[in-house]
């Protein structure tokens, strides 16, 4: 049986396909990729854990980052999901490959959608990216979009303080702007017609990105490429969610300051969030700790 086939778990296509799928992020950033899953996938029911007891990811060492990455998708299978998204790109740059080598369910990143969408935006084939430091440091978004086409230029800048900002929920302002002039000024030297967004808090940024670049930059985020990515993988496996679109759930989880979250939540989605639960209270309802135990086992031969 193949990884992307390994879903349904030996259950019954429509027992699978009443799964969840599970998403995780360092925090509020994730949230772009919710938005293009509900948008895309509104017959699913959608476990969304933020990690943000432990935001940031991109300042800390891959062995860190995997090790978070990997207590993160063992919660999401106490939900028993059917597709887990990482929806974080430094998780995905560092961490993808060891979850797929440790847990059977299905996983899928955000660099390869958002690499693909980058080139067929581009018209000139000089494309920037930014994201946190361990995301540029890795470089997986060069690695991949060289991949797909050697031709293209790449330029990529660390901007270490975007995910503060949003956290904070600081996203205009002279200080903000100042910032983001002194991290894109470079790459507006370098004449990029395309910027990859490389981390999901950015979208958020939009606004004082585009001061800096002007409108004729194309901003690519991978949200809307990862979600069709699901609904194809999901199609694939045969366990698509069989109900009515609008009928689906969506649960919020943290690792701390569910309030805050809710409230910057509800500003980006444009809706309201009902509840958010802290991961080790009573609300949670799912385990007293952060990492539950995995429902399915993980691969023979691995740790």
């Amino acid at each position: 049986m193949t990884r992307a086939h390994s879903a349904s778990n030996g259950q019954a296509p429509s027992a699978a396909a009443s799964r969840p799928i599970g998403i995780f992020d360092s925090g509020i950033g994730g949230l772009t990729v919710l938005k293009a899953v509900r948008h895309e996938l509104g017959a699913e029911d959608v476990v969304y854990f933020g990690d943000t007891a432990r935001v940031p990811y991109g300042t800390k060492s891959k062995e860190t980052i995997t090790k978070f990455s990997v207590d993160n998708v063992s919660f999401l299978q106490s939900f028993d999901v059917k597709l887990v998204i990482v929806a974080c790109n430094t998780a995905s740059s560092l961490a993808l490959e060891a979850l797929k080598d440790r847990f059977e369910v299905p996983i899928i990143g955000v660099i390869e959608p958002g690499a693909r969408q980058a080139l067929e935006s581009t018209r000139s084939g000089r494309i920037g990216v930014i994201g946190t430091k361990a995301t540029i440091g890795s470089g997986a978004y060069e690695a991949c979009l060289k991949r797909i086409d050697p031709s293209v230029r790449v330029y990529s800048e660390a901007c270490p303080l975007f995910v503060p900002f949003v956290e904070e929920g600081w996203l205009d302002g002279d200080v903000v702007n100042r910032v983001a002039r002194t991290y894109l000024d470079g790459l507006k030297n370098f004449k990029i017609d395309t910027l990859i967004l490389g981390c999901t808090h950015y979208p958020l940024l939009e606004g004082a990105i585009r001061k800096v670049l002007g409108p004729r930059v194309k901003l690519v985020n991978s949200a809307e490429e990862t979600a069709k990515e699901s609904r194809r993988l999901l199609g694939e496996m045969g366990v698509s969610a069989r109900r009515k679109r609008g009928a689906a759930t969506t649960r919020f989880y943290v690792s701390d300051e569910p309030e805050s979250f809710r409230t910057l939540g509800e500003r980006f989605l444009g809706r309201s969030i009902e509840s958010v639960a802290k991961v080790g209270e009573p609300s949670a309802a799912v385990s007293p700790h952060l990492v539950a135990p995995p429902r399915r086992p993980a691969k023979a031969g691995k740790p």
